[in-house]
């Protein structure tokens, strides 16, 4: 892509229209064209030569909106909106230094080439498998290997969904002062890592399934028994070791109960991991060397499936619930826009699910998701936090007056930080939104300009998926640490229910 540049002030005289006039951008081809042989994910073992298999297109959002909204085409459409007025520096809250664009890539680049150069074929992709792996240990794979033999792949493969499906609901922002302590190693662990051991250990101890001879499985009836009460238990949640948004949690995991219910994609016993089923039988997958599903196939199944498990509050069209989708004040309203035009769509848990399940499918059953460049980079506070601490996001005076003076506010409550001040915001604040949608946009962006001073080309290009886990998640984690190293918090803070950080 390279180094977006400034026009010259004649020729940047333009109507605002033209930030609306089309979605067909530099990303257009991952949205449209999208098909098996794009480079959107990289599994194990798959071969070199694979049939072609095009991918459904969005619905039309003037026929069925709430559809549309729901799309995971969406997501880069809607971004790209606000991705455009961006690089021309009109956001409403943040200004643009498009000069730092070349050095935000650059810092990506240094923390590849430090953990990976020059192997680069080995990072795998963002996923949660990682995360359960912290400290060295290969947790995932010694639970594989406590299984007997007798367990075949398949079945592997549904207790594996199951494991991550909880573990990614899970997984909202952990807040500054909480951590756990594992029960097997005695070791401490904290943020994201510290949740996927918590729950690792919660699901070994069969806390989330009903049958007392199989604890090793999630089902709608062993999620019933969820109260706030036994995941603060399970969470090690106390008032001196709070975790954020605890009620919010056990909310989710409580509806996921009920989502469940749906058989045609969970079965009978109401498993997450038996979506592993219907995928395989359903009549869009292709049979060829290796079982090919579309990636709109299995967003389907999660958007449509653990549609419940949503909280009623959030953005709705003709009465159905969009889940993680917001009102942005940047996206056009003058007539004859319609409400659906006001609504950017990030799905961010759903999209971190997609990409976390979709790594045991590939390795264990060798699963080929075809399309999969159509999930985007995710919309959260570590990715989003790079942009403003290397400058290329900066929060205008306003806002940051505001978000200033409700973290002090907020600081005022027991238990709250109250140490390296930033702006705090709520989930749906509009300044939040921006910042959302503009990280979408650059990430494909950067994912270009990161390949180019890489040097690589083809099939040997980094996906989206490997750029997220090597160099733009991490990044923004490292430099949120030097940059605060009390809290090790982003530069802006979100006022999280626990279920969309």
């Amino acid at each position: 892509m390279g180094l977006f540049k400034r026009k010259d002030s004649k020729n940047s005289i333009q109507s605002e229209k033209e930030d609306f006039d089309s979605t067909v951008t530099v990303n257009s081809a991952r949205t449209s064209n999208a098909s098996l042989r794009s480079p959107g994910y990289k599994g194990s073992g798959l071969p070199a030569s694979i049939p072609e298999l095009p991918i459904a297109k969005p619905p039309d959002p003037a026929l069925d909106p709430a559809a549309y909204l729901r799309s995971i085409h969406a997501v880069r459409e809607r971004c790209s909106l606000i991705l455009n007025k961006a690089k021309r520096n009109r956001l409403n809250h943040f200004d643009v230094d498009m000069g730092k664009f070349m050095a935000t890539a650059s810092y990506i680049v240094s923390i590849i080439k430090r953990d990976y150069g020059p192997d680069y074929d080995s990072i795998p992709p963002h996923g949660r498998w990682q995360h359960f792996d912290v400290g060295g240990r290969p947790r995932v794979n010694q639970l594989l290997q406590s299984w007997p033999s007798t367990i075949d792949a398949q079945e592997r493969t549904r207790r594996l969904i199951d494991l991550f499906v909880v573990s990614v609901l899970l997984d909202a922002g952990a807040g500054t002062r909480w951590s756990y302590k594992s029960k097997e190693s005695g070791k401490i662990y904290s943020r994201s890592e510290g949740l996927a051991v918590a729950t690792l250990e919660m699901f070994k101890s069969g806390l989330f399934s009903s049958d007392p001879t199989e604890p090793c499985q999630v089902d709608g009836a062993g999620l019933k028994k969820i109260t706030v009460e036994v995941l603060a238990k399970g969470m090690q949640h106390s008032e001196t070791n709070p975790l954020a948004g605890i009620e919010g949690r056990a909310g989710l995991l409580i509806r996921l109960s009920e989502a469940l219910n749906n058989q045609d994609f969970f079965g009978v016993d109401a498993r997450p991991g038996n979506m592993l089923d219907y995928l395989l039988s359903h009549p869009s997958t292709l049979a060829s060397s290796v079982p090919i599903v579309p990636i709109t196939t299995l967003w389907s199944v999660l958007m449509d499936g653990l549609s419940p498990i949503w909280p009623p509050s959030r953005t709705q069209i003709d009465g159905l619930s969009i889940g993680d989708a917001w009102p942005c004040s940047d996206l056009p309203k003058s007539p004859p826009a319609k409400p659906w035009e006001s609504i950017v769509p990030f799905h961010k848990l759903t999209q971190w699910l997609c990409y976390s399940i979709m790594v045991p499918m590939s390795k264990l059953m060798k699963i080929h998701f075809a399309g999969s460049e159509l999930l985007t980079g995710l919309p959260e506070y570590r990715n989003g936090g790079l942009l403003i601490d290397m400058g290329l996001l900066t929060l205008k005076e306003q806002d940051l007056e505001r978000g200033i003076a409700a973290y002090k506010e907020n600081a005022q409550i027991k238990g709250q930080p109250n140490v390296e001040v930033v702006p705090l915001f709520s989930t749906d604040d509009d300044v939040v939104v921006e910042w959302r949608a503009v990280t979408v946009g650059f990430l494909d962006e950067l994912l270009d300009e990161v390949n180019g001073q890489l040097g690589l080309t083809g099939d040997d290009q980094l996906t989206l998926a490997q750029m997220l886990e090597a160099g733009s998640w991490k990044g923004g984690r490292e430099i949120a640490e030097v940059s605060r190293p009390n809290t090790k918090e982003p530069p802006i803070m979100i006022r999280s229910d626990g279920t969309v950080f």
